[in-house]
C-alpha cells in the first residue's frame, strides 16, 4: 500500500476510534507511531509483541523483511538478529550451570580454561558475567568479523591483550566477557554451549524459534550431536528457503544497503542468536511466571544491579537491571549489531514485557520506541 494511504487510513481509523478527539492516545497511538517509522523510512521492518499479565496485548509487524521481495514482517514467524538480547538468554544458562554446582560465579576464570593466557590479575566468572572483569572492547572492524570461528578459536582474537583495569574497580561493557563465559560453560558440561543452551533453556521455555546462525560445523566438542537438526539449531538454511528469516540491512544516507555478511557463530552467547519477538516475548514471561527452573536466590544474583566502588552499574549478570525515565523498574536488554536493533523490557511491577526487533544496524530510533512503550503504561483498556 502506498505509504500516504497508509497514513490517511490510520488517521481515520483513529478517528473512528476517538469520535471528534483526534489526539491519539493508547494502543491506536501506538499503531501511529511504528507506523511512522515505516513511512519516513527509518526502519526497513519491525515487528513487536507486548503482554500483559501473560496475555498478549498487542502484536504486529511492520514494513518488509525483505525489500526486494516485498516480503513483510510476521511477529510470529520473521526471525531477526537479536544481537546482545543474546546475553540473557547465555545468563540463563549460565544460572543452570551455577545451579547444577559445574560453574562458581566466584571462581576463577582459570579453573574452567586453565589454558587461558595470564594476566596482571586473576577474575572471576562473576566478574566477567557483570562487565567488571577489564577485558577490552572491540577493536576495528571486529565489530563485523566475517570468519567461521568455533567458540573457543574466536578467544584469539583477544585473548593476548592486557586487562583494561584491576578486575572489579570499573565496569566496561563488551561481548568478549560473554564469548568467554560460553567457553566456560562449554567445558565445564562437557557439551557444546549452543546444545547445553539448547537442553536447559530453549526447549523447557518452548522457544521454538530462537536459533544458532549456524549449524556444529564449527562446534569445539567432538560430543557434540551429528543429527543437530533435532536440537533446533541447523535450521537456517531451510528457514531462509521458507522466507522466514529476514534480510539484515543497514541504513545509510541513500536509503538501507544489505548489511555487511559476518559470522557471529564465536560470540553466540554475547549477540549470535536469532530469534522472533514473540519467542523473546516468551522467554520474559517465564521469568515472571517462574518457569525458569532456577532456585530464586540464584536468579536473584543475575536479576540485581552490580555496584562498583558504591555505585550501581544498573547491570546484573547479563541483563541490564535498571528502571526507565519515569523511574519505573525493569531488567531485559537492548541488542545492536550489523543487521540487527532490539528491546526487551520486562517489569516485574506492571506484568508487562515488551519485545521489539528491527532488521537493521541501529537504525537510531530508541527515544521512539521509549515513547511507544510508555503509552503502554497509559490507562489502556487492553
Amino acid at each position: 500500500m502506498n505509504p500516504i494511504l497508509k497514513y490517511l487510513k490510520n488517521v481515520f481509523a483513529a478517528k473512528r476510534i476517538l469520535a471528534d478527539d483526534t489526539e491519539l492516545t493508547g494502543l491506536v497511538k501506538v499503531d501511529y507511531l511504528l507506523q511512522q517509522l515505516i513511512i519516513e523510512d527509518k526502519v526497513p521492518g519491525i515487528a513487536i509483541t507486548v503482554l500483559k499479565e501473560g496475555k498478549s496485548v498487542f502484536q504486529k509487524g511492520y514494513g518488509n523483511a525483505n525489500i526486494g521481495e516485498k516480503q513483510y514482517i510476521d511477529p510470529k514467524k520473521s526471525i531477526f538478529r537479536i544481537a546482545s538480547v543474546s546475553k540473557p538468554i547465555a545468563a540463563t544458562a549460565l544460572a543452570h550451570m551455577v545451579q547444577e554446582g559445574l560453574i562458581d560465579l566466584d571462581e576463577s576464570y582459570y579453573t574452567y580454561l586453565p589454558d587461558y593466557p595470564k594476566k596482571e590479575w586473576d577474575f572471576t566468572i562473576r566478574q566477567l558475567a557483570s562487565h567488571t572483569a577489564g577485558i577490552r572492547v572491540y577493536k576495528g572492524k571486529e565489530y563485523g568479523l566475517n570468519e567461521p570461528l568455533s567458540i573457543k578459536q574466536g578467544l584469539k582474537i583477544f585473548k593476548d591483550d592486557p586487562l583494561v583495569y584491576k578486575p572489579g574497580t570499573e565496569y566496561l561493557y563488551n561481548s568478549f566477557d560473554w564469548a568467554m563465559i560460553s567457553a566456560a560453560i562449554q567445558e565445564a558440561s562437557g557439551i557444546p554451549f549452543e546444545e547445553y543452551v539448547q537442553e536447559k533453556v530453549l526447549n523447557p521455555l518452548g522457544m521454538n524459534s530462537t536459533y544458532c546462525p549456524q549449524c556444529y560445523y564449527q562446534s569445539d566438542s567432538q560430543s557434540s550431536s551429528k543429527n543437530s537438526d533435532a536440537l533446533g539449531v541447523n535450521h537456517i538454511s531451510a528457514l531462509k528457503e521458507q522466507n522466514r528469516v529476514t534480510a539484515f540491512y543497514t541504513k545509510s544516507i541513500s536509503g538501507f544497503r544489505k548489511a555487511i555478511p559476518v559470522d557471529n557463530f564465536y560470540k553466540l552467547a554475547g549477540g549470535g542468536y536469532l530469534s522472533t519477538s514473540e519467542d523473546i516475548a516468551k522467554f520474559g514471561q517465564a521469568f515472571l511466571d517462574k518457569k525458569v527452573k532456577v532456585k530464586e536466590t540464584i536468579l536473584d544474583q543475575f536479576l540485581r544491579a552490580q555496584q562498583v566502588a558504591g555505585n550501581s552499574t544498573y547491570y546484573g549478570l547479563g541483563w541490564q537491571v535498571s528502571e526507565d525515565a519515569k523511574g519505573r523498574k525493569f531488567f531485559g536488554h537492548v541488542g545492536n549489531g550489523v543487521g540487527g536493533y532490539a528491546n526487551f523490557f520486562v517489569y516485574p511491577k506492571e506484568q508487562l514485557v515488551f519485545s521489539i526487533l528491527v532488521n537493521c544496524t541501529d537504525p537510531k530510533i530508541q527515544e521512539e520506541l521509549d515513547a511507544i512503550i510508555d503509552c503502554f503504561f497509559d490507562e489502556v483498556d487492553f
